[in-house]
């Protein structure tokens, strides 16, 4: 068993890195969030089968990954929607190791409303992109 789950785990991987050598920069953005919300559900069936390493390993993951989308945000060029982001990636991350300590399923869900929006938000991003420009960025 554990090593099958090792094998979904590489397979994962090689699908992330395939996806991620092909991928403009709101493709990676999207590629980030659908990776947080999987952690996120992954934490969660994690803490209903009180699992707790591997709750724990999700929750980590996840709190890295929103340390990534922290660290990509451009403040010049964002103004008050990246320090608004910025405030809101603070406290997801504060919610997750809350979730960490407690197993509070209801503050997880919490997150995980949040970040399918913001989520879904992301899928209109290329619509708003003049054609010239996302010729510029392989969106074509």
């Amino acid at each position: 068993m554990r090593a099958n789950h090792r094998a979904i785990e590489s397979y994962g991987q090689v699908k992330v890195s395939t996806g991620v050598s092909k991928a403009n920069s709101v493709e990676l953005i999207q590629m980030l969030f659908d990776g947080l919300i999987e952690s996120i559900s992954a934490a969660k069936g994690h803490i209903l089968h009180k699992n707790q390493e591997d709750k724990g390993k999700s929750i980590a993951r996840a709190c890295r990954i929103v340390l990534g989308l922290q660290g990509a945000l451009d403040f010049e060029t964002g103004g008050d929607l990246a320090k608004n982001l910025n405030e809101l990636y603070d406290y997801v991350t504060r919610r997750l190791l809350h979730v960490n300590a407690h197993n509070n399923l209801e503050a997880l869900e919490e997150i995980h409303g949040l970040m399918k929006e913001i989520r879904s938000a992301w899928e209109t991003v290329p619509a708003l992109i003049p054609r010239a420009q996302q010729a510029g960025m392989g969106m074509n």
